[in-house]
């Protein structure tokens, strides 16, 4: 009878434990979930809005802090895309004024490509009119003979000249002009006006319009 007391005592006091055990567990259990549920509540409610929630308010926030209603901001952009075209306009009149600049520049150099040779050509009709003033009015001596070949090679080159645009400038009895006209010597004569062309001492030539050589005279005062 002993032995059955003490065996159920002792089994007894085992479940006892063991249901303690269990309880103990169960409420272990409990407070680390509650725990962990009351964690994640704390921080989802500290966290505050979500990151596009954030940003559309901020962006909220800007446009109110602003002030600029729709229209406003309509009147902003057209105004932003108006100096934008100008711009623009003002850029392709500037690229178009640069090409007939260098449209006008291409044809000055081609029209007067040959400009430095006729000037050195020039210089051969000087000396072919030095020597023509050398005749004398007797045509048959042997000087006028001489100088009947140098008369025809200058006429023809004159002519090969003023084909290609060569003229040359009227001087004398004409009104000084320092555009055609280089006065190199000044004389007082009676009779005629100031600033009239007295002597042609080189002549002076156009090529194509354009004055290559000035012509230097002497000019009344």
């Amino acid at each position: 009878m002993k032995d059955k007391e003490k065996k159920n005592i002792h089994e007894e006091h085992k479940h006892n434990e063991e249901h303690k055990h269990c309880d103990c567990h169960h409420e272990h259990n409990k407070c680390e979930c509650d725990k962990k549920h009351e964690s994640e509540h704390c921080k989802c409610h500290h966290e505050g809005p979500k990151p596009h929630e954030k940003e559309c308010k901020c962006h909220h926030d800007e446009k109110h802090h602003k002030g600029l209603k729709p229209h406003e901001e309509i009147e902003k952009l057209n105004k932003i895309i108006e100096e934008k075209d100008r711009k623009i306009l003002e850029a392709k009149a500037e690229l178009i004024n640069y090409g007939k600049r260098k449209d006008l520049e291409v044809s000055n150099m081609l029209k007067f490509a040959s400009e430095d040779m006729i000037k050195e050509l020039l210089q051969v009709v000087d000396n072919f009119e030095r020597a023509i003033k050398l005749d004398d009015e007797n045509l048959e001596d042997e000087l006028s003979k001489f100088l009947s070949g140098f008369k025809m090679i200058y006429c023809n080159l004159v002519k090969i000249l003023e084909n290609n645009g060569v003229k040359a400038i009227d001087g004398a009895n004409k009104p000084f002009d320092p555009t055609y006209h280089e006065a190199v010597l000044t004389e007082v004569r009676e009779g005629t006006p100031e600033g009239t062309v007295l002597e042609v001492l080189q002549k002076g030539y156009l090529y194509k319009g354009k004055v290559i050589r000035p012509a230097m005279v002497k000019v009344s005062e």
